[in-house]
């Protein structure tokens, strides 16, 4: 600038980071939140006249234009206010200025470049300020993904650790998980994921006009945390396998995947599953500023050709028949809720939306889910943007397990319809706790309301009128079902049965199970018992057989009996996945020609205490002491503690544990340091090439040093 220039740029980094809760980000740039305002002190070459105003621009991503809104010009003035981006004047004294920029609650997130010029020289170019970085705003009433309450946007933005709700619905475990948005180099990953997107790649410019829009944003990232269209994040895998890779069940946060993909120049990591799917898509948006929680559904339907039921085939042993079931019902799924508002849809549907980045099945030719309404899904509405039908399916769907007869002929055998969508979890705000949100989801169970929105989804989908005109699906083994089929449930048989646990499954010993089956009638029956069992994946996929066994039971007037079973850990260790978890069916045939499947999911239980032994103090030492048992009969060598934590210490940390006989219980001690104050999570996690992990966390609440 002729006659005058910026000599020095004071961000005020301390004061913009506290009033746009953006502290924590390590980065070298500024960190504001869109919808509010920011100040800088400029130090200049001489005082302005009172005549002179500055003019600023700011501008993100490539060929910026202010037609794309991704470029703005604008001057200082006395007064805040107007549309668009503005500048005040703060103070001024002598050579230095202080001046007020607010961008719009509508502005495109991203990093921006600012520059500057002085309104009386029009004919010199801008000379460059810096850069700055723009997030979403929940903390301003304006901005689409707005959110009223303090403690939830303390929870659902700012807290860099939570739980992941995994197990079976009768066995919920709680799993922690680091989500380090606040870690080095974390929120420039971020954003190197929307401009690695395939949009940005076919046309840059209109991609991040299009940043502006929190519907727009998360489905891209729902995109592009999994690897199956583009260079994305994670690559699964569920065949129990992960040569040349990391086991989904090793990873214990965000941080370590997010590092990984960024440094490997965009290279898929190895292996993720739907936790961490959700995981690392949790990260990236609480990152970006839009306030997301993870949320776990047990008995999760994976409704593959969208008929809103899961179509379950199996033999007379209750055995799954792989080629014929296309669907399936996973014991908990996990995928995300962000909270915006609909613009698209109406301010009904504001508030919780549905996004799953585990690649189950295509959006628009996109592997990706949502964003949905979690009120439509409640309501019936699944026509409306995005995957409705999908989301509706994996909690409301009907269970119908068929028979299949080695003449290609089918049976229908009862089944509960209240199996699917059971428990819906996430992290209580504040605590950590578990929420059971099954009532977001769906009505009360069995209630008329429920079965009146299932039907009004099935003639959304379907486009049924009502003159009862049916229409035909094809379904495995070459098969039609009637959707009028859907609706009306098998009959129940006169006998009822049920597997009970006689003492807790724990890893390592002999199962000892009984199936008790009941006589509701007050005449005598006769009863052909099959029983199978077999190691699962988590979406019960069987991997080894492990119990196959018949017998035939005299069930006298309202007779209950029990049928007793024992699994020894020889028959299951070899074929054990990581995943901890048996599922036993029995399959029980009547004299009548009645038909009931029994089944039931277990996991296999372990055991992890971690103890602080002390206060715990920002830049302080202190000791933490891990008590770990060896589950199996057999003397282990080759153990170690694998440890994590945002703020309590850097990167991951390896401890050896020393050789442990049989069930024997051991403690290690070690030092960890804090680096940051408040409620931390520290993971521990004990590794063995003998066992599948044992996973601990305990929250660690650190003070300020005086």
């Amino acid at each position: 600038m002729a006659g005058i220039r910026v000599t020095k740029v004071d961000w005020q980094r301390l004061r913009n980071g506290a009033a746009h809760h953006t502290q924590e980000y390590p980065c070298p740039e500024l960190v504001v939140r869109r919808g509010q305002s920011f100040s800088l002190t400029l130090e200049l070459s001489r005082d302005l006249d009172c005549e002179e105003t500055l003019i600023f621009t700011v501008e993100t991503g490539p060929r910026a234009s202010e037609a794309l809104h991704t470029k703005a010009v604008f001057q200082t003035s006395e007064l805040d206010g107007g549309e668009g981006w503005t500048a005040a004047k703060e103070a001024q004294m002598e050579n230095t200025l202080t001046v007020r920029l607010t961008s719009p609650p509508s502005a495109v997130i991203g990093r921006y470049v600012l520059s500057i010029r002085l309104s009386s020289h029009r004919k010199h170019s801008n000379r460059r300020l810096g850069e700055f970085v723009l997030l979403f705003n929940p903390w301003c009433a304006e901005d689409d993904v707005f959110l009223a309450s303090e403690e939830e946007r303390q929870e659902y933005v700012l807290n860099d650790s939570g739980i992941i709700f995994r197990g079976v619905e009768k066995h919920i475990r709680a799993q922690g998980w680091n989500y380090g948005q606040f870690e080095e180099d974390i929120l420039k990953i971020c954003l190197s994921i929307l401009d690695r997107s395939p949009g940005h790649q076919d046309n840059p410019a209109t991609d991040v006009s299009c940043r502006h829009d929190p519907i727009y944003v998360t489905r891209v990232i729902s995109a592009m945390v999994n690897s199956n269209n583009d260079q994305g994040v994670v690559q699964g895998q569920w065949r129990g396998r992960y040569g040349g890779g990391t086991s989904p069940l090793h990873w214990r946060g965000s941080v370590a995947i997010l590092q990984k993909w960024f440094k490997g120049r965009h290279k898929p990591v190895k292996y993720g599953q739907c936790w961490v799917f959700a995981g690392v898509m949790c990260t990236v948006l609480r990152c970006l500023g839009i306030a997301t929680r993870v949320v776990s559904n047990f008995n999760s339907a994976h409704d593959t050709d969208q008929n809103l039921s899961v179509d379950k085939y199996v033999d007379f042993f209750g055995r799954t028949l792989e080629d014929l079931t296309e669907d399936s019902m996973w014991n908990f799924h996990v995928w995300n809720e962000s909270w915006f508002a609909r613009q698209d849809l109406g301010p009904s549907y504001n508030g919780w939306q549905v996004l799953d980045a585990t690649p189950q099945e295509e959006s628009k030719g996109v592997f990706r889910c949502g964003p949905a309404s979690v009120t439509a899904i409640r309501e019936g509405d699944i026509h409306l943007a995005h995957d409705g039908p999908f989301v509706f399916a994996e909690v409301n769907a009907d269970y119908i397990t068929w028979l299949w007869h080695e003449d290609e002929s089918r049976e229908r055998v009862y089944s509960d319809t209240k199996k699917i969508g059971r428990c819906i979890s996430t992290k209580a705000v504040g605590s950590d706790s578990r929420v059971d949100i099954t009532g977001l989801y769906k009505y009360p169970e069995g209630s008329r309301k429920e079965r009146q929105v299932y039907s009004k989804a099935v003639k959304r989908l379907f486009s049924l009128e009502a003159s009862g005109r049916r229409t035909q699906i094809r379904r495995a083994g070459r098969r039609c079902l009637w959707h009028d089929d859907l609706l009306e449930p098998a009959t129940k048989p006169s006998i009822t049965g049920k597997f009970k646990v006689l003492e807790p499954p724990m890893l390592g010993h002999d199962l000892k199970l009984a199936l008790c089956l009941a006589n509701l009638t007050s005449r005598s029956q006769w009863v052909r018992v099959n029983l199978s069992g077999a190691t699962i994946l988590y979406t019960r996929k069987p991997v080894a057989e492990i119990l196959h066994e018949s017998h035939t039971i005299r069930l006298g007037p309202k007779e209950e009996k029990r049928i007793p079973i024992a699994i020894s850990y020889s028959k299951y260790k070899e074929d054990l996945t990581e995943d901890k978890k048996i599922l036993l069916a029995a399959m029980c045939l009547v004299t009548k020609g009645e038909k009931l499947l029994v089944e039931k999911d277990i996991t296999l239980e372990d055991f992890i205490t971690i103890k602080v032994l002390g206060p715990a103090v920002v830049g302080v030492a202190v000791t933490v002491e891990v008590t770990v048992v060896n589950p199996i009969l057999e003397r282990v060598k080759d153990c170690a503690l694998m440890v994590e934590g945002s703020g309590l210490l850097q990167g991951q940390l390896s401890i050896d544990v020393p050789t442990l006989e049989p069930q024997e219980r051991t403690s290690v001690q070690f030092d960890i340091t804090p680096s940051k104050s408040g409620p931390r999570q520290l993971q521990v996690d004990l590794v063995s090439p003998h066992f599948p992990d044992i996973k601990g966390f305990v929250i660690i609440h650190v003070a300020t040093a005086k």
